[in-house]
């Protein structure tokens, strides 16, 4: 073989490797373009967010039906409000709650969603009432230190004199 079509190979199985890192790269970051399919949105209002970021998914029984959009706080009355935009094949009942949940122990955290029993379905730009807000490890820690020292004092002895 001559030396400029073995360049040729190397260059080209380079290219590859690079497109191919870079996809994987797009895809882990979440990243990748979406669907083209219709979607619609909800807001979910939170007293606590934890760590839960923009473009983080929204499952329901473990399944990815949307994406979180926006987070703000609303100055009214300083709650998080999360914006999701959820795949219009995906309808949930107007009691559905949510709730942000972690994957694994120190995972990313998710919202989701559980369905509720009621016949009518919520609508695009519609309010989720229903919600649970996050578990912050550093606060569930707090209280059991906290808990474990009021019941410390409480089992010792107390000193007569």
């Amino acid at each position: 073989m001559k030396r400029s079509t073995i360049d040729l190979w190397v260059g080209l199985f380079v290219a590859i490797g690079i497109a191919a890192m870079t996809f994987l790269s797009l895809k882990v970051a979440n990243l990748t373009p979406q669907s083209g399919s219709e979607t619609y949105t909800l807001t979910a209002d939170f007293d606590n967010i934890g760590g839960l970021k923009v473009k983080a998914p929204v499952k329901s029984s473990g399944v990815v039906v949307g994406r979180v959009t926006k987070i703000e706080l609303d100055t009214k009355r300083y709650v998080a409000r999360a914006t999701l935009t959820l795949d219009k094949q995906y309808q949930f009942s107007r009691d559905t709650s949510a709730e942000i949940l972690t994957a694994g122990l120190l995972g990313e955290q998710y919202i989701g969603l559980v369905q509720g029993g009621d016949p009518d379905n919520l609508a695009s730009g519609d309010r989720i009432s229903l919600t649970s807000s996050a578990l912050v490890l550093e606060q569930l820690i707090g209280k059991f230190m906290t808990s474990f020292a009021e019941k410390g004092t409480q089992d010792a002895p107390a000193k007569t004199e």
